[in-house]
């Protein structure tokens, strides 16, 4: 019962502090320090030493030197690489995907981003359409029936969901996204691997673009240099609250 407790309370601190980290609300180069995060998240420190070790192997967090465990980085420097990666992961789960595909299911997607097309251009909140995008990844990971290439997207999209939060929610882009997504579907639906796998790439290239198009180069890195400058900082929960938001994907 104790090892059942104490892998609850990991998995929930883990869940917690990841998703602050994906969302911003734990900026890079904050410290994770295990008395504060410990006392913040109401739990005691074993499990959340594991969560924290889950961090570090997802890449999402770091041991620095006299600081303990900080929050790693993320620059849209990185955006090319990830974004190259996330080509070929994408386009061959695509491709697989297709070969295995439950037509029904794609079809439903396929309909429910055409639906999602109008709202999302007249500036609609577009929470359920990034919900869409979620089930569609997870239907695509499903139904390429390769479990490490699954493993690979899913720890690929934690990254890229960090530099999702660069850009902006822009109504005409969200409304070609959500076209984007239905023809990828609908590709998939009918069982068309080269179709999916070109709508696939097609799409990651203007979502590549958008996200590029809306932040100044070099200002991630920048204030990571000016934070390394400062000195160290305060642990992670201590400092001021950091104002909630949705977390903005890139289209």
């Amino acid at each position: 019962m104790y090892t059942l407790g104490l892998v609850r309370a990991s998995e929930r601190a883990y869940r917690t502090l990841r998703q602050e980290i994906i969302e911003g609300q734990l900026p890079p180069g904050s410290i994770l320090g295990e008395v504060e995060q410990s006392a913040r998240l109401g739990l005691s420190r074993t499990p959340l030493r594991e969560a924290i070790g889950r961090l570090v192997s997802e890449g999402l967090a770091a041991p620095s030197s006299g600081r303990g465990t900080v929050v790693t980085e993320v620059s849209l420097d990185e955006a090319d690489d990830l974004f190259d990666l996330r080509t070929v992961l994408e386009g061959l789960a695509a491709r697989r995907a297709a070969v295995h595909a439950d037509p029904e299911v794609f079809a439903q997607l396929a309909a429910h981003f055409e639906s999602a097309v109008e709202p999302l251009r007249r500036g609609e909140d577009p929470e359920s359409y990034y919900e869409l995008t979620t089930e569609l990844d997870a239907a695509v990971d499903a139904a390429c029936a390769n479990a490490y290439l699954a493993q690979h997207l899913r720890s690929l999209r934690v990254h890229l969901a960090r530099l999702r939060r660069f850009s902006r929610n822009d109504p005409a882009r969200l409304a070609a996204s959500a076209t984007e997504h239905a023809s990828i579907a609908r590709a998939l639906a009918d069982r068309n691997p080269e179709l999916a796998a070109a709508t696939t790439t097609l799409h990651l290239h203007h979502a590549l673009a958008h996200l590029q198009s809306h932040q100044p180069i070099g200002t991630q890195t920048h204030q990571a240099h000016q934070n390394r400058q400062t000195g160290p900082a305060e642990p992670a929960g201590t400092t001021p609250d950091h104002p909630t938001s949705t977390l903005e994907r890139t289209p």
